[in-house]
């Protein structure tokens, strides 16, 4: 039986997929790995998808057609870069794109057509890997909680890992003792926007623009009064509580645009910080994976925020903060087949344990 599995991730930041190839025979391994860009018909329409419009499930369905193509293109270019076959892979892991999270009305939805994505690829597909848990009482998210236990538990050190993608979300690690995790508030997903409105750019490179303008305390403080930082974990959230629109009715029209994005950053860097200090009080180190692990400006800010902990991205525990997300599922994939829980109920709040996921045989 093939021992190889594939990861395929896209996440809130809606800025392409990114496709790994993984062993997990004695521990995780990273083999190969491959980023591929959201074309902009797709990510724009995937961005349309995020709050209600007219036609909703025909355009979600011809999207959820182009995320199969997408997914199978970087499945393909992956496989060429390894001198992979298909009938090297036992599965491909496959998050789909959330455009719904919605647990509290008893539903996630992750567009993706898995039997496309099979049928084009020839290798077996598992996804939907949070449905199950949020029918189980769950938020259905974070996920990844599980497999950082996996990966990046110590018995010398309390560690927090930090994943900053659209959102950001947390995972305690103490060195004996529950896991625990829960998503903390914005990540990347408002300051992509605000900078894609003004400059144009797909996200803030080294949150250069950030730095150049200063905190509004008066916004600020109007943005962190949303009650979702209030709430304790279990939580989860997403562009539904978090959107260019709920951040535009907090302006009065005569902010600087780089004084916004600074306060966004701090937004951002303070919902982490002030979350570990509520939750995660004895954790001895900090480390970034997500995109937000390469924006020095708020990686900066996380280490003042934090004197007392050494904060650094994944690279330092073996693993470019780049691919946790996509090897985290592969991971998952892994976990369906061999009928084993994905699931961390202490982390999402679900009942119990549970065995994530939907096949589709190739």
């Amino acid at each position: 039986m093939p021992r190889l599995f594939i990861g395929l991730m896209s996440g809130t930041s809606l800025d392409g997929i990114d496709a790994v190839s993984a062993s997990f025979d004695d521990a995780p391994q990273l083999l190969h790995s491959h980023f591929q860009p959201f074309e902009a018909p797709l990510r724009d329409a995937l961005l349309a998808l995020q709050t209600p419009g007219a036609d909703e499930i025909h355009r979600a369905s011809l999207a959820a057609n182009a995320l199969a193509t997408a997914y199978a293109a970087a499945v393909c270019r992956l496989l060429e870069q390894a001198s992979l076959a298909a009938s090297d892979i036992a599965a491909i892991g496959c998050h789909g794109q959330t455009v719904r999270h919605q647990p509290a009305a008893g539903y996630t939805t992750q567009l993706v057509n898995a039997a496309l994505l099979a049928e084009m690829t020839g290798i077996e597909v598992i996804c939907d890997f949070r449905s199950r848990d949020v029918a189980a009482g769950g938020q259905g998210a974070p996920l990844v909680p599980a497999f950082h236990r996996q990966l990046f538990h110590s018995a010398r050190e309390h560690r927090v890992i930090v994943n900053i993608g659209g959102i950001a979300n947390i995972t305690d690690l103490p060195k004996n003792g529950t896991v625990t995790g829960f998503d903390c508030g914005p990540g990347n997903l408002l300051m992509d926007a605000w900078i894609g409105e003004h400059l144009g750019s797909m996200f803030d490179r080294d949150g250069a623009w950030a730095a150049t303008g200063h905190i509004l305390p008066d916004l600020y403080n109007h943005l962190f009064l949303n009650d979702f930082f209030t709430y304790p974990p279990p939580k989860s959230t997403g562009r539904e509580q978090f959107s260019l629109s709920w951040l535009k009715q907090a302006l009065t029209g005569r902010e600087r645009p780089q004084d916004v994005q600074a306060t966004l950053l701090e937004l951002t860097a303070q919902g982490i910080a002030q979350a570990i200090d509520r939750y995660c009080t004895p954790a001895e180190a900090v480390f970034v994976c997500g995109g937000g692990a390469h924006n020095r400006a708020l990686m900066s800010r996380l280490a003042a925020l934090m004197p007392a902990r050494h904060v650094a991205d994944t690279t330092a525990l073996g693993l470019a903060p780049d691919w946790v997300e996509a090897l985290a599922f592969a991971w998952l994939a892994r976990q369906t087949l061999l009928r084993a829980p994905g699931n961390l109920p202490e982390v999402t709040g679900a009942k119990g344990p549970r065995i994530l996921g939907a096949i589709y045989p190739a």
